[in-house]
């Protein structure tokens, strides 16, 4: 199984945890052992956080993998992969370091292991710097299944920071090979609906006015479209601790889904905190990407394991994007060209045209 090492320095483009997800979630999915150095090296905390780890042991546990230098604050590790296998696996990052990151490593591995998998993931369900769980449920899910498989996703508990707490349980079977997508047409945007919530000790108002100042900014730009943002108080006995924050999704004739979300912090006013929501969705929806932002760079690795040609249109292509499409050429050498949209519509707009040629993986055990 084991070829040469592969060297992954993990100071370069976004120099953060994500060269860590996708270089691990490749050298696990193709057989390839990994050193990785100099991780986080551009952070203000560099090496590995609890988050991280957590989310290396579990791959490391999902292949019956070898794992060395891996602990707090380490800047190196080396990592040699086995064969991936199905079953319950439980990453807790005793933080509250994103349940959404780990999901991100390990999904594509569990859907090339011998059977079906449980994965039961905890920290911070509503976390700073990295999507919110209801993102990856109402946005990520359903535009990763067009790849060809579905997964469930279950909510246990919410957790926010500092504490963390959350649960989310997430199950899935194997599939023999990814198809390629084309997300490249948005078509117009049909429906705009979202949640603004709080828990814990924080007041039912704020949700409600996080939801009434998004709504006032999304009818300015939308007058004849019903905009429908729930205000939420989350069951005591399935949140930790106290949070709030919204998310808002724009459904598009086409079957796109784009985002905007944000969370409330200490002094900020919950108006604020909606408009912000709506106007990172409004931004999304003006450069003409089939997907947002946050989805772009959590497609590249689907797209490089998929047989066939995929094309997806966004904005402004992200740090993390180009990053994803760095490891993934290296490491999979799967094949990316990253094009200006040609599309007359687009001519004013910042859009560009991701293709992947994929490798075509094929699950072993199947």
């Amino acid at each position: 199984m084991a070829g040469p090492r592969v060297e992954v320095d993990g100071g370069v483009l976004e120099g953060g945890g994500q060269i860590l997800r996708v270089s691990t979630a490749l050298s696990c999915l193709l057989g390839v052992p990994l050193r990785v150095q100099k991780i986080r090296a551009g952070r203000s905390t560099p090496g590995l956080r609890p988050q991280h780890l957590s989310g290396l042991e579990m791959i490391r546990d999902l292949c019956d993998g070898q794992l060395d230098g891996a602990a707090i604050g380490s800047t190196e590790v080396t990592f040699t992969p086995g064969k991936i296998r199905g079953g319950t696996h439980t990453a807790d990052t005793k933080t509250a370091g994103s349940v959404c990151l780990l999901l991100q490593v390990s999904l594509p591995c569990v859907l090339f292991a011998a059977s079906p998998s449980e994965l039961r993931l905890r920290g911070g369900t509503n976390a700073e710097m990295a999507p919110q769980i209801d993102y990856m449920a109402m946005v990520f899910k359903p535009i990763v299944e067009k790849f060809g498989f579905k997964f469930n996703c279950d909510i246990k508990m919410r957790g926010y920071y500092p504490k963390g707490g959350g649960e989310v349980i997430v199950q899935m079977s194997p599939v023999k090979q990814l198809n390629p997508i084309n997300l490249t047409d948005r078509g117009s945007v049909t429906k705009i609906h979202g949640r603004a919530f709080v828990a814990g000790v924080l007041p039912f108002k704020m949700a409600k006015d996080m939801a009434a100042a998004a709504v006032r900014c999304l009818r300015k730009e939308f007058r004849d479209l019903y905009v429908n943002i729930q205000p939420v108080q989350e069951p005591g006995d399935q949140a930790f601790g106290n949070g709030s924050g919204i998310i808002i999704t724009a459904e598009t004739s086409t079957g796109c889904l784009l985002a905007g979300s944000s969370l409330g912090k200490r002094g900020v006013n919950a108006d604020k905190v909606g408009i912000e929501a709506a106007e990172m969705l409004l931004a999304n929806l003006r450069h003409g990407g089939a997907v947002d932002e946050h989805l772009q760079d959590q497609l590249i690795i689907f797209m490089a394991l998929a047989s066939g040609v995929s094309r997806i249109k966004t904005g402004p292509v992200t740090l993390h994007t180009k990053t994803a499409i760095h490891f993934a050429e290296q490491l999979a050498k799967a094949k990316f060209t990253v094009k200006k949209s040609e599309d007359e519509e687009d001519a004013s707009r910042d859009a560009y045209i991701i293709e992947c040629q994929g490798i075509g993986m094929t699950n072993p055990n199947l």
